[in-house]
């Protein structure tokens, strides 16, 4: 494992995290699979590990902190995210800062996620949606900054709502938060136009999630692929979606190298750009965790390569079934 500093943390985090999502909502996790991995994981130096509230109603934080009494010895870094209060993804426009996040919602939250992590401290907190429109509203600021003061978080992060990578330029340059959690991959390329350079001038960490576009870039989603009626994607891949998602994959077949999978290509394209600080795929299987780790080994694509993957950017709008 390769690490990169975490932005003006300081923190030395590896390359390739741990995304916790579907370790507590999607089907197909167990519990035996998820310790395997989980602990796999840590022995081959992954140390940064993102959860929320939302995900599971706390089941992934309480995932996360067995995590962390079983390694009581390493310092593994906790990431996780405060619900928006109307309990709605993605956020819209209209949505106000008291319907989302209200001073003691951010309160409330953070200590349930304290104590389903069985930790006093959080290392980085984020909000599971943002509008830019709250960026000068002060009690939100007010309310990060007592949980800072008290040492129960260390770090503010915002998580950006999908394909919506400049809806949080403003709240950055408050100079109150420290990391932006962003849709970024081969097919979503836009944070490179706007967000990124901000980030870079103001040393914000990245955190990179979706880097296989909802499992479409690991190569292995066809047409004909269904999933489970309490399996998120189900609603993600509806017809329209899952055929071009389809689409635009089979378009990238062609370039993925001899002896690597179209799901190691994705990673390494990302890996590519050192402004981000770390991806964070789901990893619900040992195999996941052993592929995905491996490619943080200081090898890059080809220039080529990278410019033909340049090529395929896609730039989509929200729709209802985005999320």
């Amino acid at each position: 494992m390769n690490y990169r500093v975490f932005g003006r943390t300081g923190w030395k985090i590896g390359e390739i995290g741990y995304g916790m999502w579907g370790l507590a909502d999607w089907t197909g996790s167990d519990e035996k699979n998820i310790e395997k991995s989980l602990d796999l994981a840590v022995e081959s130096g992954c140390n940064f590990f993102d959860s929320a509230w939302a995900y599971g109603s706390g089941k992934s934080e309480k995932i996360l902190g067995s995590l962390i009494k079983r390694h009581a010895g390493e310092k593994l870094y906790t990431a996780t995210k405060i619900p928006p209060r109307n309990f709605k993804w993605p956020s819209k426009r209209e949505f106000t800062l008291d319907e989302c996040f209200p001073a003691e919602h951010i309160i409330e939250y953070t200590e349930r996620s304290l104590k389903n992590m069985g930790v006093e401290t959080i290392d980085l907190q984020q909000f599971h949606v943002w509008e830019d429109n709250w960026a000068e509203d002060d009690r939100w600021q007010t309310a990060v900054e007592k949980l800072k003061r008290e040492g129960k978080i260390r770090a503010v992060g915002v998580s950006v709502n999908r394909w919506e990578a400049e809806n949080c330029v403003k709240t950055l340059e408050t100079g109150l938060v420290d990391s932006v959690q962003v849709i970024y991959n081969i097919f979503d390329q836009a944070p490179e136009d706007v967000l990124f350079p901000v980030c870079e001038k103001l040393n914000i960490g990245i955190i990179a999630r979706v880097p296989f576009d909802e499992g479409t870039l690991t190569g292995n989603i066809t047409k004909d692929t269904k999933f489970p009626e309490d399996d998120w994607r189900s609603t993600y891949f509806v017809p329209d979606n899952l055929i071009s998602s389809v689409d635009h994959t089979d378009g990238l077949r062609h370039l993925v190298p001899d002896g690597m999978t179209m799901a190691e290509m994705a990673l390494r394209f990302i890996l590519c750009n050192d402004i981000v600080s770390t991806i964070i795929p789901g990893m619900r299987k040992t195999a996941h965790v052993e592929s995905n780790i491996n490619t943080s080994d200081g090898k890059l694509l080809q220039l080529n390569l990278q410019a033909e993957l340049k090529k395929h950017r896609w730039d989509r709008k929200p729709t209802e079934w985005s999320q």
